[in-house]
């Protein structure tokens, strides 16, 4: 991935349009959530956002031209791509063909180690790297930024997955354009030495898309509009939080926008429940480590499972808190992740 050229988006002399090129991407967690888009085409979303990068659960993308211009081929995870995967990854390349003027179909291979479709950002690795891969097989030569905006193409949250660490997305301003709607990295003090524990206490498929969940929320819940607000001022608060390395701070802003977005979806109607009885489980042992002295915090997704911020020396005790909490639970610690690559990048 280059950062030091124009945004551009036309074939590269120096890049081979006829191989293969393979990304790596990591998933992103919001700590100012994304929920809502105002322009589903371009995916623009409603507010900003801001995200850490993880360092586990990767998504290792390849892609290879092939002869001809028929149908995609797609493989997620070792099977065949279906249904609604294989329509936004055959979308997507249709936009990147467009872009460079090349016709010739992809070959794409995909591999998740994050479970797909539990509120776990696979999507957001899923797209940042086949952005990459995409971009380099068919030779554009995109800047950090360009790059941004054509995984969010894909897939939202995909935007802030190009880069490592804390990123924000911007909502952008214009309409009909997507020029001003990108994700950028967030600079802060190393003092604050974050880790996420990762309580995934239910790896099974959503019941009801995000993207599903997100058109409901925005078009029937009468709080959508106020916590789209708050979210703004909470985004402030944030940015400051990091800049001065206050995890406690941090965590508190995260939360309660995380309670807010899923009190915007329960006000739907019919309502979105993503929580479940183990969530709770896990969110009262988050409290308990709280009133014990431990600094931790809870962030849920579109999803069941839940992320606890605090630092990384509590990382271990807040582990294991949360799995005598919930026998069921896997259990992961994450600190801030690497952004986009591609894998020949590291030879």
């Amino acid at each position: 991935m280059r950062t030091d050229r124009p945004d551009t988006a036309t074939p590269s002399p120096g890049r081979s349009t006829t191989g293969t090129a393979v990304a790596v991407a990591h998933p992103n967690v919001a700590l100012i959530k994304y929920w809502g888009k105002r322009d589903e085409q371009l995916v623009l979303p409603w507010t900003d956002s801001l995200s850490m990068t993880l360092d586990i659960f990767p998504t290792t993308t390849s892609v290879r031209l092939a002869a001809g211009d028929g149908d995609d081929t797609v493989t997620l995870d070792g099977a065949p791509a279906e249904g609604e995967a294989l329509r936004r990854v055959r979308a997507f390349l249709a936009l990147v063909r467009d872009r460079s003027g090349i016709r010739r179909r992809a070959v794409v291979e995909s591999v998740n180690t994050a479970p797909t479709g539990a509120g776990l950002a696979s999507s957001a690795s899923g797209f940042a790297a086949l952005a990459l891969a995409a971009a380099t097989a068919y030779g554009l030569d995109l800047d950090a930024t360009a790059l941004s905006r054509l995984a969010r193409r894909g897939s939202g949250s995909a935007a802030r997955s190009v880069f490592g660490g804390f990123a924000v997305w911007h909502a952008g301003t214009a309409t009909g354009t997507d020029e001003s709607s990108y994700a950028e990295p967030v600079p802060v003090r190393k003092e604050l030495d974050p880790a996420l524990v990762v309580a995934v206490v239910d790896a099974g498929p959503k019941a009801v898309s995000s993207r599903a969940a997100m058109r409901r929320t925005v078009d029937t819940s009468p709080l959508y509009r106020s916590w789209a607000a708050s979210s703004g001022a909470d985004l402030v608060d944030l940015r400051a939080a990091l800049a001065r390395g206050d995890l406690e701070a941090v965590g508190e802003i995260a939360e309660r926008n995380a309670f807010g977005m899923h009190a915007a979806m329960l006000a739907a109607r019919p309502a979105v429940r993503y929580l479940s009885p183990a969530t709770f489980t896990v969110l009262d042992s988050v409290l308990r480590l709280r009133r014990e002295g431990t600094a931790a915090f809870a962030t849920m997704d579109a999803g069941p499972n839940v992320k606890v911020l605090c630092r990384r020396a509590d990382a271990g005790r807040v582990a294991e808190a949360v799995r005598a909490a919930e026998a069921g639970a896997q259990v992961h610690i994450a600190g801030p992740g690497p952004g986009v690559r591609l894998l020949d990048e590291d030879r």
